[in-house]
């Protein structure tokens, strides 16, 4: 399985609320659209800050979009279609009404997990 990760930041003019309404009925609908038949997930995960924590007003992002492929040769075959000028173009005006384009940060992860039990 391949995961890659990417990191989006809110224009600052759109609020947190706002944010996530467009992008779950709209820019998720792009997403849908064109990764369809090459992710097998696709999970965005909004941002809050953590009561209590270091830094907590501090976010490095507003979410976190996870897309799962099957295989690398999947993933290749995905890239190609969202650099198809329609998508691409389709993608990109609907990232600049959304995001601040100059602080998205995409890459691939390598996932291991722990398996934690209850105190015996």
């Amino acid at each position: 399985m391949i995961k890659m990760v990417t990191l989006l930041t809110r224009r600052p003019d759109i609020s947190r609320e706002e944010f996530q309404q467009r992008y779950e009925n709209g820019h998720r609908l792009i997403g849908e659209k064109y990764l369809r038949g090459y992710a097998e997930r696709y999970v965005r995960r909004y941002c809050r800050p953590a009561t209590g924590a270091p830094k907590a007003g501090e976010l490095p992002c507003d979410v976190v979009l996870e897309i799962w492929f099957p295989d690398q040769a999947t993933f290749d075959a995905a890239m190609v279609a969202l650099s198809e000028p329609e998508a691409a173009a389709e993608i990109a005006a609907d990232e600049a009404r959304l995001f601040d384009r100059d602080k998205i940060v995409s890459f691939m992860v390598d996932e291991f997990e722990s398996s934690i039990k209850e105190k015996s």
